[in-house]
């Protein structure tokens, strides 16, 4: 990999909508991977048109809480990206910007695992997902074991487990407004852009929710509900 230069900072985006119940387990998550590298971490949680307790829950943790109406996952996190950058006057080839969801829980190593594989040169990291099995029925939790291949990441795109350089993400036009994929349209342009080194890890893998009625349409609960009917 090309060499890149060392990171100066983390910023953490958490797109919300209505995730009382599951977001504080998110950002006691978060805490401790914060915690856990040495670089300094900013986390933004952008509550988007919420009407429940996701603001108490959000205002309880040290992150920079955001609050807008879009009503678009794309439109949430693209806000909290710029909100993030704005904090400080980095060269945005030093910061990395990694992406979650408030109904996933991430590993004490999230951040810095990638980290490290930004430090290998990576620009793009696509981390992989796991539902979490208290929500999946037996023969739902064997069919999706079965799906993956231990050592061998997907590859597939999750908002809820990405990281990008943000030089790269900006170059790229960030986030579209859309309400939802908006992780895959991203994805499309960056690999368009032959300056962009991509890696998919299970280095980073995350647990979100299992449940098959999700805040878009499609998401990782459409998936679930379409690949592992009950």
């Amino acid at each position: 990999m090309r060499s890149r230069p060392p990171l100066s900072r983390l910023l953490v985006v958490v797109p919300v909508h209505d995730e009382e119940e599951l977001l504080p387990e998110c950002l006691a998550s978060l805490t401790v991977a914060c915690a856990a590298v040495d670089l300094p971490v900013d986390v933004v949680v952008v509550l988007d048109d919420c009407h429940d307790g996701s603001a108490q829950a959000a205002l309880a943790s040290d992150a920079l809480v955001l609050e807008v109406t879009e009503r678009a996952v794309g439109a949430a996190r693209a806000a909290g990206v710029r909100a993030g950058l704005a904090l400080h006057d980095d060269d945005p080839a030093t910061v990395w910007i990694a992406c979650t969801d408030a109904d996933t829980v991430v590993p004490a190593h999230w951040l810095r695992a990638q980290r490290a594989l930004a430090d290998d040169g990576a620009d793009l990291v696509l981390g992989t997902v796991q539902p979490d099995p208290r929500d999946l029925s037996e023969r739902q939790l064997t069919a999706w074991r079965a799906t993956r291949v231990p050592g061998r990441p997907n590859g597939h795109v999750h908002g809820a487990n990405l990281g990008v350089r943000a030089d790269a993400y900006l170059r790229s036009g960030g986030f579209a407004p859309l309400v939802e994929h908006e992780d895959v349209d991203l994805v499309e342009r960056m690999r368009a852009d032959p300056r962009v080194v991509v890696r998919a890890s299970e280095e980073t893998d995350v647990v979100t929710s299992g449940r098959t009625v999700g805040r878009t349409p499609g998401g990782y609960a459409g998936y679930l509900l379409a690949a592992f009917p009950r």
